[in-house]
């Protein structure tokens, strides 16, 4: 049996089925070790792991190539490409599967690890071959301005807790707006293991017809798999201690390392059974039929909880509680964190019929005989959250960026963040349903240049993130574009999220070149003088606010940001709209056969425009001197893509640096020309090379001459152009230029071997030389240079034109 995919929900889709083929072991297995660790935390040891899941020893004695230098091991790499190989006496079944989520080098070899399952035929030998597949990505282009309107999703906090409530309602409720994400999903696949009647508009994928079941899930037995849904996970633990059943809740590894046992312990005081599969305080869980019955003098069926780790326990608490029919109470234990999200809680119990009153946020009643009813038609808000990165890109863009879904009658307590954001000295103005965010009066002239620090207009602040901890980590990356110091505290629960986002968020500020003091509840960040752009990009721990948050990096600088994929959890098409809304440095790839003039067009054209030039063959040529210097061989593919990646070089005023030296005719030498044309047709160089390219787009623009630019390097590039000659003025050129350097050459010798060239670049395999379909054909055979020049500049003034008529 064979079987591949690409994203992790059809991993989790698959250990459903797999329980049927009497694979739940094999599968179940790899979801533990794939999601054992962050890349944070401490790697695996080489002598091995034992890693003991659903009764399942693991070991592994090699995790990290020892060859490969700079290669995490698998605790620090995320998901990986594996196949399984089952062998029996009669007969041997391979599962295959594939992941694109994070890998660090597509050239690591596999290894092998022996797996022991309990129980199982001792005939039954198993061997495991991890296979490192091509970690995925997405490169930014810095933007050098930010306008435009942006419709949020809905709310994940309100998504869930909706579903959640219409499922134990009486009635049946329409609900509208909700988040398409993996975190929903978690919640539609548990309600539906557990019953619940599900139908979704064919047409919308946002609306669900949700037939509630009155209180009790008709199951009354089920394994029910949460992945990394908090959102999901403690609600639910709550709600089915209440219903009468044999219930086993898991997640990936993260969720089993987010502490739960506050809310066991508050559910087991009153009456619940609830068993830890693992280490005590952590998922899994398992839950079993309980007993309550009130424990107070009142008969109140009275609940205790910490306030001080996460408000999703307390959530959890009242919305269960009516499901025991009793008059119930809870108190909180120390100080409420994230208060807001308690709002969100009690406002959507309200709609269903459920009304909780509190006294100063310490103890919350609520009356006997509560029981949810259907409100009918549900709308989900917008995302307040979500809505922070795009006030953000208006702050640091100049604006106006207005988002839709939310506004000044909002429930969510993240529409604070715009008071924070006016704070640090931007325009914000609210509408009923709308947001709409400026930058600072200031930086209306400034807004196409390079934002950092003090150019943006921002200033810091210190602010206390208590009550907005999710919108708090955006101001942690708008910090970069402002002056001074900006100091988040009281965030202490950013610690335990979908990873621990203090050190994360540190730990890739400083990859930037901020300074940045971190303690355990407090960050502080303070800009540098300009962004730096890391080659190995922007680590994002599995956690989709860390991507989106870091996408703002985008206005100083070209930025890698590693496994995309995770905003899937509340925001799958978040890079999509962020484009749509981020004016991105303009691009003008020119690209053509050799001798053709198009490196002195493009070099003129950037000074006539005053943009930035590049010329990719010259970074061939660099990392050819590079490896020339270290003594590399041409057949090492790995090692001079390491080169290629880790290439230490600036550019400044015509001048070329490597490794801090001044480089001179070395570089145009013969002997590296010919090296670099060799390392040219190396697909991991290519590779190791792309960003580095597009790391020198800056603004105000960048005109750019190479033999991918407008396919490969730059494909969002504003004007494309492909430039020739025929064969015989280009040989002509070439003979000229070699005699005016005092080098004897005869133009036949030139043509015939232009013409070769030419035929085997149009065969290569990697970057062939060919026109792109969007390109403009510049033939200048009889053109002159400068009237060459001409055309190009014309052809960027109608591409300019139009594209602010659009």
């Amino acid at each position: 049996m064979v079987l591949e995919f690409f994203w992790r929900n059809d991993f989790f889709n698959l250990l459903h089925e797999a329980r049927t083929r009497k694979l739940f072991y094999l599968t179940r297995v790899f979801s533990e070790a794939l999601f054992l660790r962050k890349s944070n935390q401490a790697p695996l040891s080489k002598e091995g792991t034992r890693l003991w899941r659903a009764g399942l020893c693991f070991s592994a004695s090699q995790i990290k190539p020892p060859f490969q230098r700079g290669c995490p091991p698998l605790a620090g790499g995320g998901l990986w490409g594996f196949a399984f190989k089952c062998g029996a006496k009669r007969r041997r079944r391979a599962l295959y599967a594939r992941f694109d989520r994070r890998c660090r080098n597509p050239e690591n070899p596999p290894f092998t690890a022996a797996l022991k399952i309990p129980g199982l035929s001792s005939a039954i030998d198993i061997r495991l071959s991890f296979i490192a597949m091509q970690k995925t990505f997405i490169d930014l282009p810095p933007f050098g301005a930010a306008c435009g309107e942006v419709r949020l999703p809905g709310s994940k906090s309100i998504s869930n807790r909706v579903l959640l409530l219409a499922a134990l309602a009486e009635g049946e409720t329409q609900v509208r707006d909700l988040l398409v994400s993996d975190d929903t999903e978690r919640m539609l696949d548990a309600l539906r293991a557990l019953g619940v009647e599900l139908r979704a508009d064919a047409d919308d994928p946002t609306a669900w017809n949700v037939h509630g079941c009155g209180g009790a899930f008709p199951v009354k037995e089920a394994d029910l798999f949460l992945g990394n849904a908090g959102t999901a996970f403690r609600p639910l633990t709550a709600a089915l201690a209440f219903c009468g059943g044999h219930y086993r809740l898991s997640g990936v590894a993260r969720m089993h390392e987010r502490p739960i046992g506050d809310l066991v312990d508050a559910l087991c005081a009153i009456g619940a059974e609830i068993g830890y599969s693992g280490a005590a305080g952590y998922p899994p869980l398992e839950i079993k039929p309980g007993r309550f019955t009130a424990n107070n003098a009142d008969g109140v069926l009275c609940a205790r909880v910490r306030g001080d780790v996460s408000s999703q326990f307390l959530t959890g608490l009242l919305l269960a509680l009516p499901l025991s029919g009793m008059p119930a109470c809870v108190e909180v234990e120390g100080e409420l964190i994230s208060k807001p999200y308690i709002g969100i809680t009690l406002a959507t119990m309200a709609r269903f019929g459920v009304r909780v009153e509190h006294e100063n946020w310490s103890r919350f009643l609520i009356p006997a005989g509560s029981r949810y009813r259907s409100p009918g038609t549900i709308h989900v808000e917008g995302d307040a959250s979500s809505a922070s990165y795009f006030l953000a890109l208006g702050a640091i863009g100049g604006g106006p960026v207005r988002v839709q879904g939310v506004g000044r009658d909002s429930i969510q307590g993240d529409v604070a963040f715009a008071a924070a954001l006016e704070k640090m000295g931007a325009r914000i103005e609210m509408g009923e349903n709308w947001i709409e965010a400026r930058g600072p009066e200031n930086c209306a002239g400034n807004c196409a240049e390079p934002a950092s620090g003090s150019l943006s207009g921002l200033r810091g602040i210190t602010l206390d993130g208590n009550e907005i901890p999710d919108a708090a980590m955006t101001l942690a990356t708008t910090a970069l574009f402002a002056s001074g110091t900006t100091r988040l505290t009281n965030i202490g629960s950013w610690r335990v999220k979908e990873t621990d986002r203090i050190a994360a968020m540190a730990k890739e500020l400083r990859k930037l070149g901020a300074a940045v003091e971190e303690g355990a509840d407090f960050i502080a960040v303070t800009p540098p003088a300009a962004l730096s752009s890391p080659p190995e990009g922007i680590d994002t721990y599995d956690d989709h606010r860390i991507a989106m948050c870091f996408s703002l990096a985008a206005r100083g600088t070209a930025l890698r940001i590693n496994d995309p994929g995770c905003v899937a959890k509340t925001f799958p098409d978040y890079f999509a709209q962020m484009r749509a809304v981020a004016v991105s440095v303009p691009v003008i790839a020119i690209d053509g056969p050799s001798a053709s003039g198009k490196g002195t067009v493009a070099a003129l054209a950037a000074k006539a425009l005053g943009w930035h030039y590049l010329d990719s063959g010259l970074l061939y040529r660099l990392a050819a001197l590079a490896a020339h210097r270290a003594g590399t061989s041409l057949d090492d593919e790995a090692a001079l893509a390491q080169i290629a990646a880790n290439l230490d070089v600036c550019f400044e005023e015509g001048a070329v640096f490597l490794e801090g030296a001044l480089v001179g005719e070395e570089l145009r030498g013969e002997e590296i020309g010919a090296k670099a044309s060799r390392i040219a047709a190396l697909p991991a160089v290519r590779a190791a090379l792309v960003f580095r390219q597009r790391a020198l787009r800056r603004a105000p623009g960048l005109v750019a001459d190479g033999r991918d630019m407008g396919c490969t390097i730059f494909p969002d590039a504003a004007l494309k152009v492909f430039l020739t000659a025929s064969a015989e003025i280009r040989a002509g050129r070439r003979t000229k230029q070699l005699i005016e350097k005092g080098i004897q050459a005869k133009i036949e010798d030139i043509l015939l071997d232009l013409r070769q060239r030419d035929e085997r670049d149009s065969q290569r395999d990697v970057a062939p030389l060919r026109q792109n379909a969007d390109a403009r054909f510049l033939d200048t055979s009889r053109r002159s240079i400068a009237e060459a020049v001409e055309q190009v500049l014309e052809w960027w003034g109608n591409a300019e034109q139009q594209d602010q008529s659009i």
